[in-house]
């Protein structure tokens, strides 16, 4: 894993833990958006060893079975612990297409210019498994903010949150649109902004 990946992933942790984990309320307490924030970053920073792996051993980015299958037992993860499936599903399909997203973007890059050095995290071994876990906290964060999705402030509430979370962060520029898109159903009506 590069440096920047170590430094992004420390940094989330860092934030998680410096952060109490509570529902988001009316009143302005914006925590639970910035540690739902936090966890999608730090699952986004993964795209990259990710792609690593894939383009070290020839394999396609898009994984439509295991796609399908994280979906399904999303679904069936959120309804247990008390958030909406079609919630969850909606979701997760965004971090699905936001990863894809920044790996055909360095798949790209790797293609016109130099292609990464150095051995990828293994897949199986190293990989899944924080994104498995990542998984995890992601259902366990949106059960928090759950409660805000349909407020009419929600959207300029995760924008807010959101350009905190950078000011706080040496968050990586080049992934905006990526983070905005993972981003995208957070609120009923549309990710930060109410861009969706």
């Amino acid at each position: 894993m590069n440096a920047l990946v170590r430094a992004s992933a420390r940094c989330a942790a860092a934030l998680l833990l410096a952060l109490p984990f509570a529902p988001a309320h009316a009143d302005g307490d914006d925590t639970a958006l910035t540690n739902l924030i936090a966890l999608v970053s730090q699952r986004l920073s993964l795209a990259e060893p990710v792609a690593h792996w894939k383009w070290e051993h020839h394999k396609p980015i898009t994984d439509t079975p295991r796609e399908d299958a994280l979906l399904a037992d999303v679904q069936k993860r959120a309804s247990t612990a008390g958030v909406d499936p079609a919630f969850a599903h909606a979701f997760f399909r965004d971090q699905i297409d936001a990863s894809t997203q920044v790996q055909k973007a360095l798949f790209e890059s790797w293609r016109t210019s130099q292609a990464p050095t150095g051995d990828a995290p293994d897949l199986a071994t190293v990989m899944r498994p924080q994104l498995d876990r990542l998984t995890g906290q992601l259902i366990g964060a949106l059960a928090q903010v759950q409660p805000l999705r349909a407020s009419d402030d929600c959207p300029a509430r995760l924008a807010r949150s959101l350009a905190n979370w950078k000011q706080l962060t040496r968050y990586d520029s080049a992934r905006g649109e990526a983070l905005n898109r993972a981003l995208g159903h957070i609120c009923e009506d549309g990710g930060p902004g109410g861009t969706a």
